[in-house]
């Protein structure tokens, strides 16, 4: 069985605990096992957490999961263009899978709901498959 680890934004907490119970569930149906779940403040903890995890040889795989509102400037676009390539740059340097589970950058609210349990399953989803 596959080990896999959650990183969870907290700036949006209720909505990301929906996503990680999902997430949580999902992998459970793929016959992954989550073997660790890390809070971090925002999207910029992000990819330290999954550094530190992945870094792990207990571990597989992780899935990512939060939420970058469009705020009153491009603060959101370049933290989450930011994140997204060193997410990239991590699975390149460990040869393990991250399931991008984050909503935005830019998202507005209307838009956040309807993603929600969507992005989680596909996030663990496209973990399981790369680990297939």
């Amino acid at each position: 069985m596959s080990s896999i680890v959650l990183v969870c934004g907290s700036y949006h907490r209720e909505a990301i605990e929906r996503m990680a119970t999902t997430a949580r569930n999902r992998a459970g149906e793929l016959g992954l096992e989550i073997s660790a779940e890390q809070w971090v403040p925002g999207a910029l903890e992000c990819p330290l957490a999954l550094q530190r995890l992945l870094g792990r040889d207990d571990v597989d795989g992780a899935v990512l999961l939060g939420i970058i509102e469009r705020g009153e400037t491009q603060h959101g676009l370049a933290m989450g263009q930011a994140v997204v390539q060193t997410v990239l740059d991590l699975q390149l340097a460990t040869g393990k899978p991250v399931g991008m589970g984050v909503i935005g950058p830019g998202a507005e609210s209307q838009h956040i709901e309807p993603r929600l349990l969507p992005y989680a399953c596909k996030a663990v989803e496209a973990v399981a498959e790369m680990l297939s």
